[in-house]
């Protein structure tokens, strides 16, 4: 696990849990801190996240040739995101990041790195390129105009005490957690298992022309004929019971079979307690489904027939 950010010491901060527990939750009022990402303003201590760094000339190519993603061509300061599947096309690991012209680095959820640097030095073969873990830098987020997913840098974690006093006020995860899950922007590992295809969370990370990749046929046939096999959704829970479900808790549909499981859940200011879920695709859109004994309201995020997101993320 990542040291604990040393934003916590900031007044009112609010550990997380589980993964989650170096950073704080909130300050204080995680309602406040959503409407204040929501109008622009503030930003998000991610610093659990694990960084990692890849150098050497060859790097673009070589990460184009491994993932999901295209790479080639990457231009300096243009962010993007990958997918590493199994032969089958499961996701198997995640990263975004973003190039400098000597090194590309990315992040990945917090508890991934270790695992994904490993898989990538036992895949440089010849290539010239270098590939570390870099606790020195640190994830923030900040929300930005246009731009459904926001800005994220990195920064020396040292220097994060003085980003305060530059892009305060600081605002939470849950804060963070509660707009992206509106947004319907899946976290990897949380919003997925070890099933999941791209094609199933709207092709996050994968770019559909591009030359050939681990897993690269199963999502193309997927793509060409449609129907993946199940598709993310928004879910808008009753909101009479305070509580919120459990990463991985079954969904079930009308006649009680379970057809799906709930991923990362909050509660949103406007909306109420929302989460995502990935179910079946032969569920109808407009079923009605239960979480633990909470009835559920589905809204479409993925098509359910091409496997594409209907809100585009950027």
């Amino acid at each position: 696990m990542s040291d604990v950010s040393p934003l916590m010491s900031l007044p009112g901060a609010v550990a997380g849990s589980g993964a989650d527990a170096p950073v704080a939750a909130h300050y204080g009022s995680f309602n406040v801190e959503q409407r204040t990402l929501a109008s622009g303003e503030g930003f998000v201590d991610l610093s659990h996240r694990d960084v990692l760094r890849i150098a050497g000339p060859d790097r673009l190519t070589w990460l184009h040739s491994l993932t999901s993603q295209a790479f080639e061509g990457l231009g300096a300061g243009v962010w993007t995101s990958a997918l590493i599947l199994s032969p089958q096309g499961h996701l198997e690991h995640f990263f975004a990041g973003v190039d400098d012209g000597t090194a590309f680095t990315a992040w990945t959820e917090p508890g991934h790195g270790e695992a994904l640097v490993a898989y990538l030095e036992r895949m440089k073969f010849w290539s010239e390129v270098e590939v570390s873990a870099d606790p020195s830098l640190a994830v923030v987020w900040r929300p930005a105009a246009g731009e459904a997913s926001g800005r994220t840098s990195f920064i020396p974690r040292e220097a994060l005490p003085a980003y305060v006093d530059a892009a305060g006020p600081a605002c939470g995860l849950w804060a963070y957690e509660a707009l992206r899950i509106e947004r319907g922007e899946p976290r990897i590992f949380v919003d997925t298992d070890h099933r999941t295809i791209p094609n199933e969370i709207g092709l996050v990370g994968t770019h559909l022309d591009k030359g050939c990749y681990r897993g690269q046929e199963t999502v193309a046939r997927v793509h060409t004929l449609g129907r993946p096999p199940r598709r993310l959704v928004l879910l808008h829970l009753d909101g009479s019971e305070n509580r919120l479900p459990a990463a991985g808790t079954a969904l079930t549909g009308p006649d009680g079979r379970e057809v799906g499981f709930v991923g990362s859940s909050a509660r949103h200011f406007e909306l109420g307690p929302i989460a995502l879920g990935l179910v079946k695709r032969s569920v109808a859109v407009d079923a009605p489904l239960s979480v633990d004994g909470m009835p559920v309201a589905q809204e479409t995020v993925v098509d359910p027939e091409v496997g594409l997101h209907v809100r585009p993320l950027r």
